[in-house]
């Protein structure tokens, strides 16, 4: 009976560590989440830098990032980024928002 029992608990002590070990490699670390969400960041201010040297260069602010990309060299790697670029008027700078 005791030898019974204890392979019981042995069971159940390897299901909850293999379950621990699954767990935590699948779920995203904190570092990489603040990683993605620093390289947005990098991305956000590489497209308003662009935005700002059309504006200085041509007078108005581009309507679309895909003018950013075929006349200013913006590079930016839409798998893994999606970009909200709304342009608010040629006078003024779009609003941007990068999501990862």
């Amino acid at each position: 009976m005791k030898s019974s029992l204890l392979r019981r608990i042995l069971i159940m002590v390897i299901c909850v560590a293999a379950l621990t070990v699954m767990l935590c490699s699948c779920a995203p670390s904190e570092s990489e989440s603040a990683q993605m969400a620093e390289s947005a960041d990098a991305v956000k201010t590489a497209i308003m830098e662009k935005a700002l040297q059309c504006y200085v260069i041509e007078g108005s602010y581009p309507s679309d990032i895909e003018y950013l990309e075929e006349n200013y060299g913006l590079i930016v790697n839409h798998k893994d980024f999606r970009i909200m670029y709304t342009p608010v008027a040629e006078n003024l700078p779009p609003q941007i928002k990068v999501a990862y």
